[in-house]
């Protein structure tokens, strides 16, 4: 087993931004909530307490026993963890005077902290809180300030439990990653050995012992991640493996073809099914979006179950899940709050009697593409955008119909095409058109035309977790909507999406 560091979320909005940053480091991490804290063994060297966007001083703020960790390994409080922290060991926090909301400079610094090494007085962070810690108690020592922040941090005498009220994780502190790496290999004594190539080592050993001489069915969809996680599985099972491509009829254009071709390359045993119109009987008169994921979901079971009982005696189902899809299903408070269903999270039907595997479920997206290149897989594949497990169906607002996929294939993939021609694929996270239920006037020739409305998507991100819509040349967009008007009969009016997430989702369903 790696080494680790274990991350305690209260809920901040940036605790997986702390855990790509420690990942950045060549560092193993994991998130746990704050009500769900695993078992400490010997791999873990250290632990890390998010910010929160509650106040310690709130009654139902987030609480957690740190005393059988204190004293007895490295922790580092966050924001809220810092506040938490002294709080909990008798220091005053209430609400400030002097908020901090921005950038800020650490005007005073103890040079001779090991958190503070090679960091420079002045250096510039990033505040986020309302709530200040006006008083410590005897056994801390402040060891960094701003101008209108006294604690901006200290260190428990004695102890390797230090805190800090700005946010490292962010690029606004200029040297947030020096401070996590002072943290993790001088404190903790981490060794930066957890890389693309020690992850797939350790997993096509642990698959192996886990799989034995067992049969996995796995589900293909052409993307990043399933491609990933099939190539794992190869490696560690070999003709065991049997990989299924189940064409819903909400992939994109020429798709179900195109990707056949480029698994007969990788030495993978792949079925292809063609499945359209179960899928599309299925969602006939459905609306709404969460319908429509568990409609799709429903009929996916079935048609992979059906194939699945073609293999004798298979005893495993491999998915591609990844970590934002198991962090965006969990909600540090109580039950899951769950911004929408994710196909790859969750129980199977009792009838499938299979057990999951899943040699992804702890890697970020670009990680994942990492282990994809040390794999050595297609760079065309590794490349491609994200695209939803759902389909076109979430990108289809309203009842979808074998007409309205026809249309919005035709104009995504004039989008994707010009986005390619144009160089700018590569730079853009992910891509994609909607197809929206709104019909706007138009003219065309001379006639009057009242047709649909497409809406083009295009956003940068690292992980999906957050993304801001990119900036397309207005000569591109202009090409691409005139390619689009004029060739995709049913569309007279294209629009662009110039949300963030968040507030927005990156889907619109």
């Amino acid at each position: 087993m790696p080494e680790k560091i274990l991350i305690l979320d209260f809920g901040s909005q940036f605790t997986q931004l702390i855990a790509r940053r420690v990942r950045e480091l060549n560092i193993y991490c994991e998130i746990h909530p704050f009500n769900n804290f695993p078992e400490v063994d010997s791999t873990v060297k250290g632990i890390i307490l998010s910010g929160s966007p509650y106040s310690v001083r709130q009654e139902d703020a987030p609480q957690f026993d740190f005393a059988p960790y204190h004293g007895k390994m490295p922790i580092l409080g966050v924001c809220y963890g810092a506040q938490y922290l002294a709080q909990h060991n008798g220091g005053e926090v209430s609400a400030s005077n002097t908020r901090e909301y921005g950038r800020a400079n650490l005007q005073y610094i103890n040079q001779d902290s090991k958190l503070f090494k090679d960091i420079p007085a002045n250096s510039q962070v990033w505040m986020s809180h309302g709530d200040t810690i006006n008083a410590v108690a005897d056994s801390f020592e402040i060891i960094a300030s701003t101008d209108s922040v006294k604690v901006a941090a200290y260190h428990i005498k004695d102890t390797d439990t230090y805190a800090i009220q700005f946010h490292p994780e962010v690029t606004h502190s200029l040297d947030g990653k020096q401070l996590l790496k002072n943290f993790l290999v001088d404190i903790c004594g981490c060794h930066q050995e957890w890389t693309s190539e020690s992850f797939i080592e350790s997993t096509v050993a642990a698959l192996k012992e886990k799989l034995g001489d067992d049969k996995v069915v796995l589900g293909l969809s052409g993307g990043v991640d399933s491609s990933v996680a099939a190539v794992l599985l190869h490696q560690a099972i070999g003709k065991n493996l049997y990989c299924i491509f189940v064409d819903n009829g909400l992939l994109r254009k020429d798709e179900f073809e195109s990707v056949l071709d480029s698994y007969k390359h990788m030495g993978l045993n792949v079925t292809g099914v063609d499945a359209k119109q179960r899928f599309y009987d299925a969602l006939e008169g459905l609306s709404d979006p969460e319908k429509k994921r568990k409609a799709i979901g429903r009929v996916f079971i079935e048609v992979f179950d059906d194939e699945a009982h073609k293999v004798q005696d298979v005893k495993w189902l491999g998915q591609g899940t990844i970590y934002p899809d198991v962090i965006e299903s969990v909600s540090v408070k109580g039950p899951s709050a769950t911004i929408k269903s994710h196909h790859n999270v969750g129980g199977l039907p009792d009838f499938m009697k299979l057990k999951v595997v899943e040699p992804l479920n702890t890697l970020f997206k670009d990680e994942v593409r990492r282990v994809g290149k040390s794999l050595g897989i297609d760079p065309n594949i590794l490349g491609r955008h994200p695209f939803p497990g759902p389909g076109l169906a979430i990108r289809i607002l309203g009842e979808v119909t074998p007409e309205k996929v026809a249309i919005l294939q035709q104009a995504d993939a004039i989008y994707i095409n010009n986005l390619r021609s144009a160089g700018v694929y590569d730079k853009v996270w992910q891509a994609g058109a909607i197809y929206l239920p709104v019909q706007s006037v138009g003219v065309m020739g001379d006639e009057r035309t009242y047709e649909n409305v497409v809406c083009l998507r295009a956003v940068e991100s690292l992980d999906g977790m957050t993304a801001d819509w990119c900036h397309l040349p207005y000569e591109l967009l202009a090409k691409i909507s005139n390619e689009i008007i004029n060739n995709v009969k049913g569309i007279n009016r294209v629009v662009y999406d110039i949300s963030s997430k968040p507030p927005a989702t990156i889907e619109w369903e």
